[in-house]
């Protein structure tokens, strides 16, 4: 009769040889090792960082180009227009156009280029 560690050297022994075949051999399920593991987990973390990025930049751009932009143009706009127009009614009719007081008067393009935002 044959002992425990008989047969425990026997299956032992048939295990090593059951994958005969390489189609066998190719359809066994390759186990990940730790590196690829960490590598994995490392690429969820960049795709997530990136998508964060790729969100505040949207929210950068829109701020941009909602807030930002249309209140600097106005801003300078206006600025332009009282330049404009000081310099043609100094052109067309003998008056000077003097800005008294310099913080007042860019104040109040400042806050007359936000009223309507």
């Amino acid at each position: 009769m044959s002992s425990a560690s008989d047969s425990f050297i026997e299956a032992t022994h048939e295990t090593e040889t059951s994958p005969s075949s390489p189609s066998e051999i190719d359809s066994l399920p390759s186990s990940p090792t730790t590196s690829s593991l960490a590598s994995s987990a490392d690429d969820g973390e960049e795709t997530d960082a990136e998508r964060e990025w790729k969100e505040s930049l949207q929210q950068l751009e829109l701020l941009l180009t909602m807030v930002v932009v249309p209140y600097v143009g106005k801003y300078f706009g206006r600025k332009c227009a009282y330049w404009g127009w000081a310099k043609f009614m100094e052109w067309k009719y003998p008056v000077e156009v003097v800005v008294t007081s310099e913080k007042a008067f860019k104040g109040t393009g400042a806050v007359e280029a936000a009223a309507s935002l």
